[in-house]
């Protein structure tokens, strides 16, 4: 799952939130004794949810349609797409406005500079006044999402040109999706009940 998915599904905690945004920018082991334990929480929370993703038969399938082109980045669109029918479905899951509930995302990051890696403080004023959150539920935002991953690619990705494969298989990435994430919505809410 992308940006927009990892804040949702770590509920309302801020530094939880916090902490499951910047976790594909943490690497190594020694994180645990860098940031606070709620912090910790939601980096931890963020590699769940990326393994719940990564090995669920409904994520394969949508995966499968986009591997002969796009081989090992189909994982990485299809969470751009996934964020794309989040946004288009928003008010079903959430009680706020998306642009409202983007703002106070904003406003969560921007007030803990302390927690976010180098990448994320550079990468963050970009988000914002793109307003990457909600642009999620247009094609165009989407589009622009995916041509910035091809730029920051290390190899020739060719992910820019998946929109068109979005648009032509629309209704088929929507019904997987669907069908999937009320399924990791539980998996999140299982594992912040553990806190």
């Amino acid at each position: 799952m992308n940006f927009l998915a990892h804040l949702y599904l770590s509920g309302s905690d801020p530094d939880v939130m916090t902490g499951n945004f910047i976790g594909d920018f943490v690497k190594g082991r020694s994180w645990g004794e860098l940031y606070p334990l709620e912090v910790v929480r939601g980096i931890e929370l963020h590699r769940s949810i990326d393994a719940f993703t990564d090995s669920h038969a409904v994520v394969s399938q949508s995966k499968k349609r986009l591997f002969p082109i796009y081989r090992h980045y189909a994982g990485v669109i299809i969470d751009i797409y996934y964020d794309h029918f989040l946004a288009r479905s928003w008010q079903e899951y959430h009680p706020d406005l998306l642009p409202d509930y983007a703002e106070q995302c904003y406003e969560i990051l921007k007030t803990r500079p302390y927690a976010l890696p180098d990448q994320v403080q550079f990468l963050l004023p970009h988000m914002m006044r793109g307003n990457w959150l909600v642009n999620y539920g247009t094609l165009e935002g989407i589009h622009r999402a995916l041509s910035g991953m091809a730029r920051r690619a290390s190899f020739v990705s060719k992910m820019e040109e998946s929109i068109k494969d979005l648009e032509e298989n629309y209704e088929a990435f929507k019904s997987e999706f669907d069908t999937f994430f009320p399924a990791l919505k539980e998996h999140a809410d299982a594992i912040r009940k553990q806190y």
